[in-house]
């Protein structure tokens, strides 16, 4: 934001001077917008109108002054347009300030306009006095044929110091509205940090769906293809293998062990598709997907579901797959009689409670299941918790943020 060229301070007054103008000019204009934009709050109604007269009225005026100094070679970045409802946009920051910039820059335009062009005319008026005063007559008010000599190098030395003083303010007062500009007509650091942040977390929960909408369609795809295909070879298989009982014992044996390797194969895809993406969740919600999930558990679990309304598809699936990996977890390692989940949501919270009595001291960084947990649950700015002590019980607590 700093101004370069040869004639860097001539530009200067020049900027103070037309800032001066276009100043008192805006000052006029804002102070006529703000009269109306009162008397249309009066009513309820009018408030809306108001603001957005107001808005207007300040993305004019920033509009102008952003010109104006983009001409003199400061870029400004633009302020990101709030979209959204009028007291949405009445809550941002950006309008405001530059609304603050507009009414300091009226008095200080006006000053430094006065200042400006008060020196430089004081400071030409004594050049002009000292280049022709000679041909005034003698006694006139502003000859200076009378003037000793000591008179006159004052004056110069006079006029040099007002040019001097009129080129130091003009640096002065270009920097102090540049700086000003700079800090309340672009966006700040932090609500340029505050975009990025939102920019990221769209394009994440973006990466979430995109993966949750692939592991469906593989799933529909595996169900109405592979899968469909395998039943078919298993089913040929066991007719061959119930019909040519008289054939060679190898050919029967070879047979038998397609049938049952074609079996297994099934029951894996069948897994495969179940844990990609249940149909079930998509069709009867969280309730019924993870009942089966409860019933398929080698270890006995109790299984408390309580989601009156039910969260976003991605929210369903972290929640089901965080349940699916930690009761996995417990019928691997947790040697535990039994297990309890626990599903509620809560405002706009789903927490969920998995508590088994096995041995406890379940550690995240001994094996990845339990970080996958826990990048599951970041994915979509949830949290999770875990109490393991030794010697149990282990609790994990995880709570995702949802909207119906």
């Amino acid at each position: 934001m700093q101004m370069t060229g040869p004639f860097r301070t001539a530009r200067s007054t020049v900027l103070v001077v037309v800032g001066g103008v276009v100043g008192m000019l805006s000052g006029v204009v804002l102070l006529v917008a703000i009269a109306l934009c009162l008397v249309l709050a009066v009513t309820v109604i009018g408030v809306p109108i108001a603001i957005a007269l107001l808005f207007g009225t300040v993305g004019v005026l920033t509009a102008v002054q952003r010109s104006r100094l983009t001409g003199y070679g400061v870029q400004l970045t633009v302020q990101r347009r709030t979209a959204g409802r009028w007291w949405e946009r009445a809550r941002q920051p950006g309008p405001w300030r530059a609304l603050c910039y507009h009414l300091l820059v009226v008095p200080l335009g006006f000053a430094g306009f006065l200042l400006v062009v008060g020196l430089w005319s004081a400071a030409l008026g004594t050049v002009l006095l000292i280049s022709f005063g000679w041909l005034l007559p003698p006694g006139s008010a502003y000859g200076i044929a009378d003037y000793e000599p000591v008179g006159l190098t004052l004056a110069c030395v006079g006029c040099v110091a007002l040019i001097i003083v009129a080129l130091v303010a003009a640096r002065g007062l270009a920097r102090l509205d540049i700086a000003l500009a700079g800090s309340l007509l672009q966006t700040s650091r932090a609500e340029v940090l505050a975009q990025r942040v939102t920019a990221l977390a769209e394009s994440r929960a973006d990466v979430v769906d995109a993966a949750d909408a692939e592991r469906r369609r593989i799933e529909r795809d595996l169900h109405d293809g592979t899968q469909q295909r395998l039943v078919s070879l298993a089913m040929n298989l066991g007719m061959a293998r119930a019909s040519l009982t008289d054939t060679d014992p190898q050919a029967r044996a070879a047979i038998e062990q397609a049938h049952d390797e074609a079996k297994q194969a099934l029951a894996e895809l069948r897994d495969l598709v179940r844990g990609l993406h249940p149909a079930v969740l998509d069709d009867r919600g969280l309730d019924a997907a993870l009942s089966g999930i409860a019933a398929r558990s080698p270890v006995p679990v109790r299984l408390r579901v309580s989601v009156p309304a039910r969260p976003s598809r991605t929210i369903e699936a972290v929640a089901y797959f965080v349940v699916s990996e930690a009761l996995a977890n417990v019928a691997k390692h947790a040697q535990a009689d039994w297990a309890e989940v626990q599903v509620a949501r809560i405002g706009d919270v789903l927490h969920i409670a998995i508590i088994d009595t096995g041995r406890g001291g379940a550690d995240p960084d001994a094996g990845t299941g339990l970080r996958g947990l826990a990048r599951r649950t970041g994915s979509v700015d949830g949290t999770l918790r875990i109490e393991s002590p030794v010697g149990g019980p282990t609790r994990i607590i995880v709570e995702l943020p949802c909207e119906s």
